[in-house]
Protein backbone atom coordinates (compact mmCIF):
# COMPACT_ATOMS: atom_id res chain seq x y z
CA UNK A 1 0.00 0.00 0.00
CA UNK A 2 1.46 3.26 -1.10
CA UNK A 3 1.52 6.36 1.11
CA UNK A 4 1.14 9.60 -0.77
CA UNK A 5 3.15 12.50 0.52
CA UNK A 6 1.96 16.04 -0.11
CA UNK A 7 3.70 17.48 -3.14
CA UNK A 8 6.62 19.74 -2.48
CA UNK A 9 6.17 23.33 -3.48
CA UNK A 10 7.91 23.95 -6.74
CA UNK A 11 10.40 26.74 -6.96
CA UNK A 12 10.14 27.60 -3.27
CA UNK A 13 12.95 26.90 -0.80
CA UNK A 14 12.07 24.62 2.05
CA UNK A 15 12.84 26.28 5.37
CA UNK A 16 14.53 24.09 7.97
CA UNK A 17 14.70 26.78 10.70
CA UNK A 18 13.18 26.05 14.11
CA UNK A 19 10.88 28.60 15.67
CA UNK A 20 12.20 29.93 19.00
CA UNK A 21 10.53 28.43 22.07
CA UNK A 22 9.36 31.02 24.56
CA UNK A 23 10.22 30.20 28.15
CA UNK A 24 8.58 31.78 31.16
CA UNK A 25 10.95 33.85 33.26
CA UNK A 26 9.50 35.18 36.51
CA UNK A 27 9.72 38.91 36.74
CA UNK A 28 11.77 40.39 39.54
CA UNK A 29 11.19 43.70 41.25
CA UNK A 30 13.31 46.71 40.44
CA UNK A 31 15.58 48.31 43.02
CA UNK A 32 12.96 50.76 44.29
CA UNK A 33 10.26 48.12 44.73
CA UNK A 34 12.80 45.73 46.26
CA UNK A 35 13.85 48.43 48.71
CA UNK A 36 10.23 48.99 49.78
CA UNK A 37 9.64 45.25 50.10
CA UNK A 38 12.72 44.80 52.32
CA UNK A 39 11.47 47.69 54.48
CA UNK A 40 8.04 46.00 54.66
CA UNK A 41 9.73 42.81 55.91
CA UNK A 42 11.23 44.83 58.78
CA UNK A 43 7.80 46.33 59.54
CA UNK A 44 6.31 42.81 59.70
CA UNK A 45 9.16 41.55 61.89
CA UNK A 46 8.68 44.29 64.49
CA UNK A 47 4.88 44.15 64.27
CA UNK A 48 5.10 40.42 64.93
CA UNK A 49 7.45 40.90 67.87
CA UNK A 50 5.05 43.36 69.53
CA UNK A 51 1.76 41.83 68.36
CA UNK A 52 0.85 40.19 71.70
CA UNK A 53 1.64 43.37 73.70
CA UNK A 54 -1.93 44.67 73.96
CA UNK A 55 -3.41 41.18 74.45
CA UNK A 56 -1.20 40.22 77.40
CA UNK A 57 -3.59 41.75 80.00
CA UNK A 58 -6.45 39.75 78.46
CA UNK A 59 -4.45 36.54 78.73
CA UNK A 60 -3.62 37.46 82.31
CA UNK A 61 -7.30 37.90 83.20
CA UNK A 62 -8.70 34.97 81.18
CA UNK A 63 -6.16 32.38 82.28
CA UNK A 64 -5.23 33.80 85.73
CA UNK A 65 -1.58 34.35 84.78
CA UNK A 66 1.01 36.23 86.84
CA UNK A 67 3.28 39.00 85.58
CA UNK A 68 6.15 36.50 85.77
CA UNK A 69 4.38 34.14 83.34
CA UNK A 70 3.60 36.99 80.93
CA UNK A 71 7.22 38.16 80.85
CA UNK A 72 8.38 34.55 80.45
CA UNK A 73 6.18 34.27 77.36
CA UNK A 74 7.70 37.53 76.13
CA UNK A 75 11.24 36.34 76.95
CA UNK A 76 10.92 33.16 74.86
CA UNK A 77 11.12 35.43 71.82
CA UNK A 78 14.56 36.95 72.51
CA UNK A 79 15.92 33.57 73.66
CA UNK A 80 14.95 31.97 70.33
CA UNK A 81 16.22 35.06 68.53
CA UNK A 82 19.63 34.64 70.17
CA UNK A 83 19.85 30.97 69.16
CA UNK A 84 18.72 31.78 65.62
CA UNK A 85 21.24 34.59 65.25
CA UNK A 86 24.08 32.41 66.54
CA UNK A 87 23.26 29.54 64.17
CA UNK A 88 21.90 31.41 61.13
CA UNK A 89 23.41 34.89 61.53
CA UNK A 90 25.46 34.65 58.32
CA UNK A 91 22.93 32.61 56.34
CA UNK A 92 21.83 35.33 53.93
CA UNK A 93 25.44 36.27 53.16
CA UNK A 94 25.63 32.84 51.47
CA UNK A 95 22.17 31.92 50.18
CA UNK A 96 20.93 35.42 49.37
CA UNK A 97 18.72 37.95 51.11
CA UNK A 98 15.54 36.82 49.35
CA UNK A 99 15.72 33.19 50.49
CA UNK A 100 16.50 34.13 54.10
CA UNK A 101 13.68 36.69 54.25
CA UNK A 102 11.17 34.22 52.80
CA UNK A 103 12.13 31.59 55.37
CA UNK A 104 11.68 34.17 58.12
CA UNK A 105 8.30 35.33 56.84
CA UNK A 106 6.96 31.77 56.67
CA UNK A 107 8.04 31.14 60.27
CA UNK A 108 6.44 34.41 61.38
CA UNK A 109 3.16 33.36 59.75
CA UNK A 110 3.23 30.04 61.62
CA UNK A 111 3.82 31.85 64.92
CA UNK A 112 1.04 34.37 64.31
CA UNK A 113 -1.36 31.55 63.37
CA UNK A 114 -0.56 29.74 66.63
CA UNK A 115 -1.40 32.92 68.58
CA UNK A 116 -4.66 33.32 66.65
CA UNK A 117 -5.76 29.79 67.59
CA UNK A 118 -4.26 29.65 71.12
CA UNK A 119 -6.58 27.96 73.67
CA UNK A 120 -4.13 28.18 76.59
CA UNK A 121 -0.79 29.62 77.67
CA UNK A 122 1.28 26.69 76.35
CA UNK A 123 0.37 27.74 72.81
CA UNK A 124 1.73 31.22 73.49
CA UNK A 125 5.18 29.78 74.19
CA UNK A 126 5.05 27.84 70.91
CA UNK A 127 3.91 30.93 69.01
CA UNK A 128 6.77 32.99 70.43
CA UNK A 129 9.26 30.30 69.37
CA UNK A 130 8.16 30.58 65.74
CA UNK A 131 8.04 34.39 65.91
CA UNK A 132 11.55 34.53 67.33
CA UNK A 133 12.85 32.14 64.69
CA UNK A 134 11.16 34.10 61.90
CA UNK A 135 12.35 37.52 63.00
CA UNK A 136 15.85 36.14 63.58
CA UNK A 137 15.95 34.83 60.02
CA UNK A 138 14.44 37.91 58.36
CA UNK A 139 15.55 41.02 60.24
CA UNK A 140 19.30 41.15 59.51
CA UNK A 141 18.95 40.15 55.81
CA UNK A 142 16.27 42.80 55.32
CA UNK A 143 18.49 45.46 56.89
CA UNK A 144 21.46 44.42 54.74
CA UNK A 145 19.24 44.32 51.63
CA UNK A 146 18.20 47.95 52.19
CA UNK A 147 21.82 49.01 51.66
CA UNK A 148 22.23 46.86 48.56
CA UNK A 149 18.95 47.85 46.92
CA UNK A 150 19.39 51.58 47.58
CA UNK A 151 23.16 52.03 47.31
CA UNK A 152 22.93 54.65 50.07
CA UNK A 153 23.97 53.84 53.63
CA UNK A 154 22.25 56.88 55.15
CA UNK A 155 19.00 56.18 53.28
CA UNK A 156 19.13 52.53 54.31
CA UNK A 157 19.76 53.37 57.98
CA UNK A 158 16.92 55.90 58.06
CA UNK A 159 14.50 53.53 56.30
CA UNK A 160 15.43 50.72 58.68
CA UNK A 161 14.71 52.88 61.72
CA UNK A 162 11.42 54.17 60.27
CA UNK A 163 10.34 50.61 59.44
CA UNK A 164 11.08 49.50 63.01
CA UNK A 165 9.05 52.43 64.34
CA UNK A 166 6.11 51.69 62.04
CA UNK A 167 6.10 48.01 63.01
CA UNK A 168 6.05 48.76 66.74
CA UNK A 169 3.40 51.46 66.32
CA UNK A 170 1.14 49.13 64.33
CA UNK A 171 1.51 46.45 67.01
CA UNK A 172 0.09 48.71 69.71
CA UNK A 173 -2.36 50.81 67.66
CA UNK A 174 -3.94 48.02 65.61
CA UNK A 175 -3.80 45.65 68.58
CA UNK A 176 -5.37 48.19 70.94
CA UNK A 177 -8.07 49.29 68.50
CA UNK A 178 -9.16 45.77 67.58
CA UNK A 179 -9.04 44.63 71.18
CA UNK A 180 -11.26 47.50 72.29
CA UNK A 181 -13.79 47.80 69.47
CA UNK A 182 -13.77 44.62 67.36
CA UNK A 183 -15.02 41.07 67.97
CA UNK A 184 -12.76 38.15 68.92
CA UNK A 185 -10.41 40.33 71.02
CA UNK A 186 -7.88 37.55 71.65
CA UNK A 187 -7.54 36.54 68.00
CA UNK A 188 -8.52 39.20 65.46
CA UNK A 189 -5.31 41.24 65.71
CA UNK A 190 -3.34 38.10 64.78
CA UNK A 191 -5.60 37.26 61.82
CA UNK A 192 -5.08 40.78 60.46
CA UNK A 193 -1.31 40.47 60.89
CA UNK A 194 -1.36 37.04 59.22
CA UNK A 195 -3.09 38.38 56.10
CA UNK A 196 -0.68 41.33 55.77
CA UNK A 197 2.34 39.08 56.33
CA UNK A 198 1.09 36.78 53.57
CA UNK A 199 0.87 39.77 51.18
CA UNK A 200 4.42 40.86 52.01
CA UNK A 201 5.57 37.26 51.49
CA UNK A 202 4.05 37.24 48.01
CA UNK A 203 5.91 40.47 47.21
CA UNK A 204 9.17 39.00 48.57
CA UNK A 205 8.85 36.09 46.11
CA UNK A 206 9.65 38.57 43.34
CA UNK A 207 12.79 39.99 44.95
CA UNK A 208 16.04 39.46 43.00
CA UNK A 209 17.25 35.94 43.68
CA UNK A 210 20.93 36.76 44.00
CA UNK A 211 21.44 39.48 46.55
CA UNK A 212 24.06 37.50 48.44
CA UNK A 213 26.94 39.64 49.60
CA UNK A 214 29.60 37.72 47.76
CA UNK A 215 27.74 38.06 44.47
CA UNK A 216 27.46 41.79 45.06
CA UNK A 217 31.26 41.87 45.34
CA UNK A 218 31.65 39.75 42.22
CA UNK A 219 33.11 36.78 44.07
CA UNK A 220 31.90 33.22 44.54
CA UNK A 221 29.09 32.57 46.99
CA UNK A 222 30.32 30.11 49.61
CA UNK A 223 28.14 27.16 50.55
CA UNK A 224 26.52 27.96 53.89
CA UNK A 225 27.15 25.88 56.97
CA UNK A 226 26.48 26.62 60.65
CA UNK A 227 29.47 28.38 62.10
CA UNK A 228 30.41 31.01 64.63
CA UNK A 229 29.69 34.56 63.50
CA UNK A 230 32.93 36.29 62.60
CA UNK A 231 33.47 39.99 63.19
CA UNK A 232 36.63 41.42 61.58
CA UNK A 233 39.07 42.64 64.24
CA UNK A 234 39.32 46.14 62.78
CA UNK A 235 35.61 46.88 63.35
CA UNK A 236 35.10 45.26 66.75
CA UNK A 237 35.08 48.60 68.56
CA UNK A 238 32.40 49.82 66.17
CA UNK A 239 30.36 46.65 66.70
CA UNK A 240 30.58 46.98 70.51
CA UNK A 241 29.31 50.56 70.29
CA UNK A 242 26.47 49.59 67.95
CA UNK A 243 25.52 46.59 70.10
CA UNK A 244 25.34 48.69 73.27
CA UNK A 245 23.22 51.28 71.44
CA UNK A 246 20.62 48.76 70.29
CA UNK A 247 20.74 46.88 73.60
CA UNK A 248 19.94 49.97 75.65
CA UNK A 249 16.87 50.80 73.58
CA UNK A 250 15.73 47.14 73.41
CA UNK A 251 16.10 46.74 77.19
CA UNK A 252 13.86 49.73 77.89
CA UNK A 253 11.56 48.61 75.09
CA UNK A 254 11.17 45.27 76.86
CA UNK A 255 9.63 47.12 79.79
CA UNK A 256 7.14 48.92 77.57
CA UNK A 257 6.24 45.90 75.40
CA UNK A 258 5.93 43.21 78.07
CA UNK A 259 4.18 45.25 80.77
CA UNK A 260 3.40 48.47 78.91
CA UNK A 261 -0.38 47.98 78.86
CA UNK A 262 -0.39 47.39 82.61
CA UNK A 263 1.86 50.41 83.13
CA UNK A 264 -0.43 52.67 81.10
CA UNK A 265 -3.41 51.43 83.09
CA UNK A 266 -1.58 52.33 86.31
CA UNK A 267 -0.74 55.82 85.10
CA UNK A 268 -3.90 56.69 83.14
CA UNK A 269 -6.39 54.76 85.28
CA UNK A 270 -8.19 53.53 82.14
CA UNK A 271 -9.03 50.13 80.68
CA UNK A 272 -9.41 51.46 77.11
CA UNK A 273 -6.99 49.38 75.04
CA UNK A 274 -6.90 51.85 72.13
CA UNK A 275 -5.90 54.70 74.46
CA UNK A 276 -3.18 52.50 75.93
CA UNK A 277 -1.99 51.52 72.46
CA UNK A 278 -1.93 55.14 71.30
CA UNK A 279 0.11 56.20 74.34
CA UNK A 280 2.61 53.40 73.75
CA UNK A 281 2.79 54.32 70.05
CA UNK A 282 3.92 57.87 70.87
CA UNK A 283 7.47 56.62 71.30
CA UNK A 284 7.42 54.86 67.92
CA UNK A 285 6.16 58.03 66.20
CA UNK A 286 8.98 59.99 67.81
CA UNK A 287 11.48 57.37 66.62
CA UNK A 288 10.28 57.69 63.04
CA UNK A 289 10.34 61.49 63.17
CA UNK A 290 13.89 61.55 64.52
CA UNK A 291 15.18 59.09 61.94
CA UNK A 292 13.79 61.24 59.12
CA UNK A 293 14.81 64.67 60.40
CA UNK A 294 18.26 63.72 61.73
CA UNK A 295 19.25 61.06 59.19
CA UNK A 296 22.36 63.04 58.19
CA UNK A 297 23.68 63.19 61.74
CA UNK A 298 27.00 61.33 62.10
CA UNK A 299 26.61 57.90 63.74
CA UNK A 300 28.76 58.41 66.85
CA UNK A 301 27.22 61.75 67.94
CA UNK A 302 23.82 60.12 67.40
CA UNK A 303 24.75 57.29 69.79
CA UNK A 304 26.13 59.71 72.40
CA UNK A 305 23.02 61.89 72.33
CA UNK A 306 20.72 58.86 72.19
CA UNK A 307 22.31 57.35 75.28
CA UNK A 308 21.86 60.55 77.28
CA UNK A 309 18.23 60.94 76.20
CA UNK A 310 17.65 57.26 77.01
CA UNK A 311 18.81 57.82 80.59
CA UNK A 312 16.36 60.74 80.88
CA UNK A 313 13.57 58.55 79.48
CA UNK A 314 14.19 55.79 82.02
CA UNK A 315 14.26 58.27 84.90
CA UNK A 316 10.96 59.80 83.79
CA UNK A 317 9.40 56.33 83.41
CA UNK A 318 10.37 55.31 86.95
CA UNK A 319 9.05 58.58 88.34
CA UNK A 320 5.77 58.31 86.39
CA UNK A 321 5.04 54.88 87.87
CA UNK A 322 5.89 56.03 91.40
CA UNK A 323 3.77 59.20 91.17
CA UNK A 324 1.08 57.96 88.72
CA UNK A 325 1.92 61.00 86.62
CA UNK A 326 0.59 61.19 83.06
CA UNK A 327 2.87 64.15 82.28
CA UNK A 328 6.00 62.25 83.31
CA UNK A 329 4.86 59.17 81.39
CA UNK A 330 4.39 61.32 78.26
CA UNK A 331 7.91 62.70 78.71
CA UNK A 332 9.23 59.15 79.14
CA UNK A 333 7.46 57.87 76.01
CA UNK A 334 8.60 60.76 73.81
CA UNK A 335 12.16 60.65 75.17
CA UNK A 336 12.23 56.89 74.61
CA UNK A 337 11.22 57.40 70.99
CA UNK A 338 13.82 60.12 70.43
CA UNK A 339 16.48 58.00 72.10
CA UNK A 340 15.54 54.93 70.08
CA UNK A 341 15.65 56.87 66.82
CA UNK A 342 19.09 58.28 67.59
CA UNK A 343 20.51 54.98 68.84
CA UNK A 344 19.24 52.99 65.86
CA UNK A 345 20.44 55.62 63.39
CA UNK A 346 23.85 55.64 65.03
CA UNK A 347 24.16 51.87 65.35
CA UNK A 348 23.02 51.12 61.79
CA UNK A 349 25.16 53.95 60.45
CA UNK A 350 28.24 52.49 62.14
CA UNK A 351 27.57 48.99 60.79
CA UNK A 352 26.62 50.09 57.28
CA UNK A 353 29.66 52.38 57.12
CA UNK A 354 32.28 49.96 58.41
CA UNK A 355 31.19 46.34 57.91
CA UNK A 356 32.35 44.69 54.67
CA UNK A 357 29.48 43.71 52.37
CA UNK A 358 30.33 40.01 52.67
CA UNK A 359 29.93 40.25 56.46
CA UNK A 360 27.18 42.88 56.69
CA UNK A 361 24.26 40.61 57.65
CA UNK A 362 26.45 38.60 60.04
CA UNK A 363 27.66 41.79 61.72
CA UNK A 364 24.10 43.05 62.10
CA UNK A 365 23.27 39.66 63.60
CA UNK A 366 25.94 40.16 66.27
CA UNK A 367 24.41 43.51 67.19
CA UNK A 368 20.90 42.06 67.43
CA UNK A 369 22.26 39.02 69.30
CA UNK A 370 23.61 41.17 72.14
CA UNK A 371 20.51 43.38 72.09
CA UNK A 372 18.06 40.50 72.40
CA UNK A 373 20.04 38.96 75.27
CA UNK A 374 19.67 42.30 77.05
CA UNK A 375 15.99 42.44 76.21
CA UNK A 376 15.31 38.95 77.52
CA UNK A 377 17.15 39.58 80.79
CA UNK A 378 15.32 42.87 81.30
CA UNK A 379 11.89 41.37 80.61
CA UNK A 380 12.29 38.37 82.90
CA UNK A 381 13.85 40.45 85.69
CA UNK A 382 10.99 42.94 85.52
CA UNK A 383 8.37 40.18 85.56
CA UNK A 384 9.87 38.44 88.58
CA UNK A 385 10.25 41.72 90.48
CA UNK A 386 6.73 42.89 89.56
CA UNK A 387 5.20 39.65 90.84
CA UNK A 388 7.21 39.93 94.06
CA UNK A 389 7.01 43.65 94.93
CA UNK A 390 4.68 45.35 92.41
CA UNK A 391 5.39 47.31 89.24
CA UNK A 392 6.46 50.68 90.73
CA UNK A 393 8.94 49.05 93.11
CA UNK A 394 10.22 46.78 90.33
CA UNK A 395 10.95 49.83 88.19
CA UNK A 396 12.70 51.47 91.15
CA UNK A 397 15.09 48.51 91.27
CA UNK A 398 15.57 47.97 87.52
CA UNK A 399 15.52 51.64 86.46
CA UNK A 400 18.99 52.61 87.77
CA UNK A 401 20.54 49.67 85.86
CA UNK A 402 18.88 50.81 82.62
CA UNK A 403 20.08 54.38 83.23
CA UNK A 404 23.62 53.05 83.78
CA UNK A 405 23.40 51.09 80.51
CA UNK A 406 22.32 54.19 78.58
CA UNK A 407 25.15 56.30 80.01
CA UNK A 408 27.66 53.51 79.36
CA UNK A 409 26.51 53.47 75.73
CA UNK A 410 27.16 57.21 75.39
CA UNK A 411 30.57 56.89 77.08
CA UNK A 412 31.60 53.99 74.82
CA UNK A 413 30.69 55.98 71.73
CA UNK A 414 32.86 58.87 72.96
CA UNK A 415 35.82 56.57 73.62
CA UNK A 416 35.61 54.80 70.28
CA UNK A 417 35.33 58.16 68.53
CA UNK A 418 38.62 59.31 70.06
CA UNK A 419 40.34 56.02 69.24
CA UNK A 420 39.04 56.21 65.67
CA UNK A 421 40.32 59.78 65.30
CA UNK A 422 43.77 58.80 66.62
CA UNK A 423 43.96 55.84 64.21
CA UNK A 424 42.97 58.04 61.29
CA UNK A 425 45.54 60.67 62.26
CA UNK A 426 48.25 58.00 62.57
CA UNK A 427 47.35 56.56 59.18
CA UNK A 428 47.32 60.02 57.60
CA UNK A 429 50.77 60.77 59.06
CA UNK A 430 52.10 57.46 57.77
CA UNK A 431 50.78 58.11 54.29
CA UNK A 432 52.34 61.59 54.27
CA UNK A 433 55.73 60.20 55.31
CA UNK A 434 55.60 57.55 52.59
CA UNK A 435 54.48 60.03 49.96
CA UNK A 436 57.31 62.35 50.98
Amino acid sequence: MLRHSPPASKGLPVSTSVLPVRTFTPRTLGNSASFLTAAAVIVIALWSSGSPAMVYPLYEQSWSLTATTITEVFAVYPVVMVITLVVFGSLSDSIGRRAAMLAGLVSIMVGVLVFALAPDVAWLFVGRVFQGLGVGLALSPAGAALVEYSGSRSKAGSANTVAIAIGLALATLVGGGLLQYAPWPRALTFWVLLVITALVTVAALFLPRKAAAASVQGGPVERWRPQAIHVPREIRGVVITAALAVTSTFALGAVLISLGAQLVKTVLHTDNALVAGAVLAVGSVATGAVSLTLRRLSPRPAVVLGGIVGAVSTGALVASAALSSLALFAVAAIAFGVSGGLLFLGALGLINGHAPAQHRAATLSVVYLVAYIGQGVSAVSLGVLTTAVGLPSALDLLGPLLILLSLATAATALVTTRVHMRVNARQATGCTAIDG
